[in-house]
């Protein structure tokens, strides 16, 4: 088998950039791999997709099928493919069917044949469809693990990647369960009315690779796999510096209550019930971006049509740095894609633009995401953020919570602690015929704040908070008399872990 110049084993990439990812670099050359799941789940798909990626490069492939499939018919459902090509058919990606030959010789008639082929054509990649056939042709175990044996010698003879797709699948072990380099098995999995595909890597030998289930998805570009953002940024992807100084909320009199800005490379969390101005908080935040700090904002909710009625309404110098290029928006409706293909896409955006003011409008959207493994977020928000934190991003974002009218705060996500390490509250409160805003800082990172309740009323100018607690509490106390109560102590207005 051949080895790269650093001595280690010669990679294959398969050409599906989040397989490599979890591969660690594709596939090891002259290496043998089964490729298993039930029907539907997309192996014929990967395995045609191999092929065609490897081609690019002036290789030549070879795809054999056990089953009785028309290859006119597999080619037309590949064609809607943009990985597909005619002209490449059969100069450099052969077809064959090998099943009269394994019907009239047997499984020695087959390996024979697959030997001829790979060298007569100079084949690199072999993709065997249907291994089970040959496992029923055998006339036992032992012969059909011999098959295995013999196979895997000719892929190291001829340093040819070979995958043989079956539908075989689960934790049942068989002969060439053992015998092969790697096994990759593809899965669908349905929560209610949402089914979501995943791919894991049972066993890879000589390598290492990303553990567990990673999200993927058939698109008209073929397979797209997105690894699991927490298995990819177990560790962030470069050492944390501890980065000090503090940067403006955008918002004077916020900038004086978390003690001069919120810290830099920070994670901020704005919570509150619909309508007391999250939104409109971050867009202040975003424009105190420039061409040295650029910044993002990745939003779920707010439609383009409406982010621009708002920024024009409350926050009219962020148009500019939109129009600029300091700040960019990218837009996605929550019930669009997969977890991990938000999370991917939102550290793409965040390393293109060097982004260093990042605004999440819409933390739910995650979770809402995660439905069909909703133990996940806690783990994959925290890989996130730590990933901003390393980067140097300060991020802000918000999650919508219930309404909040006393001292409790319930929340749809679990340990928020654990996700932010400064925590902002706006809250309504309702005195006669009366609504009235106020804003709390429970938490921020090492650092003294001002705790108290300030009341604060949204503007064309954004949100701005009074500077002094006094009309806040005057709206507490007449707020707990209203109740028929006492007013309620400062210190359980601000003690953030007896909230949460």
């Amino acid at each position: 088998m051949s080895e790269d110049a650093g001595g280690g084993l010669e990679r294959l990439p398969s050409g599906i950039a989040g397989l490599d990812i979890i591969l660690g670099g594709g596939f090891l050359k002259g290496g043998l791999y089964i490729v298993q799941g039930p029907p539907g789940t997309g192996k014929t798909t990967l395995g045609n997709q191999l092929c065609f990626n490897h081609i690019v490069h002036g290789a030549r492939t070879l795809y054999v099928t056990l089953l009785a499939e028309y290859h006119a018919r597999m080619m037309q459902h590949l064609s809607i493919m943009s990985f597909f090509d005619i002209s490449k058919i059969p100069d450099q990606l052969t077809y064959l069917n090998g099943l009269r030959v394994l019907h009239d010789e047997g499984l020695k008639g087959l390996l024979a044949l697959l030997r001829r082929e790979i060298t007569t054509r100079g084949a690199s990649v072999l993709v065997l469809d249907g291994i089970v056939s040959a496992r029923r042709a055998a006339e036992d175990e032992q012969a059909f693990s011999e098959f295995v044996h013999e196979l895997q010698g000719v892929a190291v003879a001829t340093d040819c990647t070979m995958l043989m797709l079956t539908s075989g699948q689960g934790t049942k072990l068989t002969p060439e369960h053992t015998m092969v380099d790697g096994i990759i098995e593809l899965s669908d999995q349905l929560t209610g009315w949402s089914a979501e595909s995943s791919l894991q890597v049972v066993k890879f030998r000589g390598s290492a690779f990303l553990r567990g289930r990673h999200a993927f998805k058939i698109t008209s570009d073929g397979i797209v796999v997105h690894p699991r953002i927490e298995a990819l940024l177990a560790r962030p992807s470069r050492p944390d510096t501890g980065i000090s100084g503090r940067v403006s909320s955008g918002i004077d009199q916020l900038d004086v209550m978390v003690g001069g800005g919120l810290p830099a490379s920070s994670t901020t969390m704005i919570m509150g019930p619909s309508g007391t101005g999250k939104t409109t908080l971050g867009l202040q935040f975003l424009a105190k971006c420039n061409e040295a700090e650029p910044g993002l904002l990745f939003g779920f909710y707010e439609t383009p049509a409406r982010l621009d009625a708002k920024i024009a309404a409350v926050c009219q110098p962020l148009r500019g740095l939109i129009d600029s290029g300091a700040v960019e928006v990218r837009w996605q409706p929550p019930t669009d894609d997969l977890l991990d293909a938000y999370g991917e896409r939102l550290l793409q955006a965040v390393h293109r633009r060097k982004v260093k003011r990042l605004f999440i409008d819409g933390l739910g959207a995650f979770k809402q995401a995660s439905v069909i493994e909703p133990s996940r977020i806690g783990n994959f928000l925290t890989a996130l953020m730590n990933e901003m934190r390393v980067l140097g991003v300060t991020t802000l974002y918000t999650l919508e919570v219930p309404d909040i009218m006393g001292p409790t705060i319930r929340t749809p996500i679990g340990d928020l602690s654990s996700l932010a390490e400064n925590l902002i509250l706006l809250r309504f409160v309702e005195l006669g015929s009366q609504l009235y805003r106020l804003i709390s800082v429970l938490k921020v990172r090492d650092s003294q704040f001002d705790a108290s309740l300030h009341e604060y009323v949204t503007s064309g100018k954004g949100l701005i908070i009074e500077a002094t607690a006094d009309s806040a509490q005057r709206i507490m106390a007449g707020y707990s008399n209203q109740k028929g109560g006492n007013p309620l102590p400062a210190n359980q207005l601000r003690e953030g872990h007896n909230l949460l």
